[in-house]
Parts: C-alpha cells; sequence; structure tokens
C-alpha cells in the first residue's frame, strides 16, 4: 500500500458543516467539498459538477446524492457517479469522522 491510501489528514469539525450542507477545502488547484449527511456521515467530492463543472458545494444534500445548483444534475456522495440518465464521474475521497473530528485521505478514487 502507497502512503496516499493510508493518509488521514484532518480537514475541520463535524460542526463546522451545517447537517445537509457543505463546505469546501483547497487542495492544491482542486477544490473538495465535504458534505454532511442528516445522519452525520461526511462525504468528500471534488467540487465539480461532471457536466459543466457546477459548483456541487452550493448544490442541495438530499437521499445520500447532492443535486448541482445549475442544471439539476444529481450525483452520488458516496460514488460521485452521475445518477439517472446522465452520465459522468467526479472524484472522491475517503472520509471518517472520530470525536466530532474530520478527516480526509488524500488520494482520491474516481
Amino acid at each position: 500500500m502507497n502512503a496516499l491510501t493510508t493518509e488521514w489528514i484532518h480537514v475541520g469539525q463535524l460542526a463546522d458543516i451545517p447537517v445537509r450542507g457543505a463546505r469546501c477545502i483547497a487542495a492544491g488547484e482542486l477544490t473538495i467539498a465535504l458534505f454532511r449527511a442528516a445522519d452525520d456521515r461526511v462525504f468528500a467530492l471534488e467540487d465539480r459538477c461532471p457536466h459543466k463543472n457546477g459548483p456541487l458545494s452550493q448544490g442541495i444534500v438530499h437521499d445520500g446524492c447532492v443535486t448541482c445548483p445549475l442544471h439539476n444534475w444529481v450525483i452520488s456522495l458516496s460514488s460521485g457517479e452521475a445518477q439517472g440518465a446522465d452520465e459522468g464521474q467526479v472524484k472522491t475521497f475517503a472520509t471518517r469522522v472520530e470525536d466530532g473530528r474530520i478527516f480526509l485521505q488524500p488520494g482520491g478514487r474516481g
């Protein structure tokens, strides 16, 4: 296993993200959106819709997905894949929450 798959980075507090909301962090030239689901699970996606690069962090979080604010594409928070008839995928990142602290693995998937 390489270091990217095992390294965890503290990126914030669960309390900093509203329920069914998002916050962004910068990772070099990449912006990662951290989403908090209604059940307090945290997901991390590249903050761009695969359709027209809309800011997913400004979308509506619902049912394990986020809806892009530009053209209503629905993206799975767990896989980064477009849902329904739409096609495309954004990079996802593993997250974990410990004692209210959010950790992210920088080596994304997808």
